[in-house]
């Protein structure tokens, strides 16, 4: 069994189990404020194993499952038995940087709270367009691929740009953190990334 698949079933788990368990839920979201004031740093992390809704749940779990096994395949391609440890690098990471400058604009405030594996589930995806840029994405409602490359760009300029108007209650800075989290990683683990991904996008 490969770690997206493990991972999948532990936040599955234990989203399902916070679903029904609001003591739970509060103990594990992401609270800049509680962070902040009593020290509870663990929320960095464990606000991703939580999700909003049944809906919140299935596309974030079905993104991670689309992208992480391609993304490990790739990792144990180029990395050999240190392939794994990357990846969990790659996804932990992603969960907490993903969330630092939700930290420093509302570590003072109580009300804002974040959860979901989206920064983290974006580090993967953008890890994947890095690597296999030549790939392509194709959504339901949008039966026409597209370039994961093109795909990348919009996505990152669209999550800047929801997240500076900060009028939905989702966390768009997250998403975009997470992203720049998983191509900066991608490309320090290994720099000839970079030139081969220019080679596959300009053909």
């Amino acid at each position: 069994m490969n770690l997206t698949i493990i991972i999948i079933i532990i936040t599955a788990a234990t989203s399902i189990m916070a679903f029904q368990n609001a003591a739970t839920f509060y103990k594990m979201k992401f609270n800049a404020y509680l962070i902040n004031h009593n020290r509870q740093w663990y929320r960095f992390f464990t606000y991703a194993l939580l999700h909003a809704d049944w809906a919140h749940l299935l596309v974030n779990m079905f993104v991670l499952w689309s992208f992480g096994t391609l993304v490990e395949q790739l990792f144990s391609i180029h990395f050999g038995n240190i392939a794994t440890i990357y990846f969990l690098l790659l996804y932990v990471g992603g969960v907490m940087f993903s969330t630092l400058p939700s930290y420093g604009k509302h570590k003072n405030n109580d009300f804002y709270n974040a959860v979901g594996a989206s920064g983290a589930v974006s580090a993967v995806l953008f890890s994947s367009i890095i690597m296999y840029p030549q790939g392509s994405i194709v959504f339901l409602f949008f039966p026409v691929p597209i370039p994961a490359w093109i795909f990348g760009i919009l996505y990152l300029v669209y999550s800047a740009y929801m997240a500076k108007r900060g009028s939905d209650n989702i966390g768009h800075d997250a998403h975009f953190w997470g992203a720049v989290y998983g191509v900066v990683f991608t490309i320090a683990l290994n720099p000839s990334f970079v030139p081969e991904f220019f080679r596959n996008i300009l053909g």
